[in-house]
């Protein structure tokens, strides 16, 4: 597969194409799906060379397949893809995004880097796994400006979320990428996307995605993938190839499959985002209202009445963990998605007990409204001067 094209073309062209160069060649429209484990070889001499060469380096095997543990060609399009749309070198994609965060923490481990400098709020289970130090990484969380005073001679990683989950807080990336030094930033780049942000162009080194969201986004595969430079990249394969987080080769169709919409599906759900955001923030319902410089399809909001009766009342909206499908979805991270960091480090970090985040699919705004407007009502706070609806 050509990753290193020279070519500019349009993120949305990409979106398309990316991934898809050789099919016409093949006299192929759409993607094939290859869900082989293992492959024929008669060559014995010849694919013990290949291995040894994975073995030194982790770069992905020159010729046919061996074993589905070592890489597939389904995936390897979406690999190629995803990294085209970030402007890495490659991409190295994973069973879940906890599992591609798990193998940047062992890459990182292997060479001796345990410690890790983060900015909270991150997701919450990124923030477990770093604080419970199951991978025996140690964390010194700070703020964004106490990161360069943070670093140690261990230092392997620098983590960061923008826009965060789930305050939707946001960080200036090039400034923390130039705080960084010689240590790599990793940017969870989940809920931007590389339609709203590149993170590599301002400086990080490695982008992370939970790949079930946007890249996915349609609820229905979960994944990760982390793009990266070529070096890091192989040394990523060489982790997921001891420790098994591979990804699926029908998850990596799936999700070759939704690149190619994500530029219209994150551009039509952030339209509908950012006016239900204007909404919610002149309703004397709610007492305050998150929503990215950057954009996108995201809203947090804190109400006056009670969060849980709002999950309780809506009826079109999906109450429901996740995000980035093409339904709404919304949920009360204090209870689920975040329940597992402390209650002190959640409430320091923004994350109140009356936070609600929303992440805004394709419906209509009106009705989506209509629905915010009903369970507001139901959870206790009369409306008064609601805004009407357009």
């Amino acid at each position: 597969m050509d990753t290193h094209r020279t070519a500019t073309r349009a993120l949305a062209t990409e979106a398309v194409h990316a991934g898809r160069d050789d099919l016409a060649r093949q006299g192929l429209h759409a993607p094939p799906i290859d869900l082989s484990t293992t492959y024929p070889s008669y060559d014995s001499r010849a694919e013990a060379a290949r291995i040894d060469a994975f073995a030194a380096t982790g770069a992905e095997l020159d010729g046919p397949p061996v074993y589905g543990r070592l890489g597939n060609p389904t995936v390897a399009r979406f690999e190629t893809a995803l990294a085209r749309l970030e402007g890495t070198e490659a991409s190295v994609a994973f069973a879940s995004g906890m599992a591609a965060l798990s193998a940047v923490l062992l890459a990182r481990a292997s060479t001796g880097l345990r410690h890790v400098v983060a900015v909270r709020p991150l997701y919450g289970c990124s923030d477990h796994l770093l604080t419970a130090g199951l991978l025996g990484s140690e964390v010194t969380w700070t703020d964004p400006a106490g990161i360069a005073d943070a670093l140690r001679a261990d230092t392997g990683l620098v983590m960061v979320e923008s826009p965060a989950n789930p305050t939707l807080a946001e960080v200036d990336l090039r400034a923390v990428a130039h705080a960084c030094g010689s240590v790599p930033l990793l940017v969870d780049n989940t809920f931007a996307t590389p339609v709203l942000q590149r993170p590599v162009e301002q400086g990080a080194r490695i982008v992370l995605h939970s790949a079930t969201k946007y890249l996915g986004g349609h609820g229905d595969v979960m994944a990760g993938v982390v793009a990266c430079d070529e070096e890091f990249a192989g040394l990523l394969r060489q982790v997921r190839f001891a420790t098994g987080g591979v990804l699926h080769p029908l998850a990596g169709y799936l999700l070759l499959r939704g690149l190619s919409t994500l530029p219209v599906r994150v551009r039509a759900a952030s339209a509908t985002a950012a006016e239900l955001a204007r909404r919610l923030a002149a309703d004397p319902r709610v007492a305050r209202v998150h929503y990215p410089r950057i954009g996108g399809a995201m809203v947090s909001f804190e109400t006056h009445g009670d969060p849980h009766a709002v999950i309780a009342g809506v009826r079109l909206i999906t109450p429901a963990v996740s995000l980035g499908s093409v339904d709404t979805l919304i949920q009360h991270p204090a209870s689920i998605s975040h329940r597992i960091v402390d209650a002190d480090d959640r409430r320091g970090a923004g994350v109140s007990d009356r936070l609600l985040r929303m992440s805004v699919g394709l419906e209509d705004v009106d009705d989506l409204w209509a629905d915010l407007d009903r369970a507001l009502t139901e959870a206790g706070v009369p409306a008064q001067a609601v805004p009407s609806a357009r």
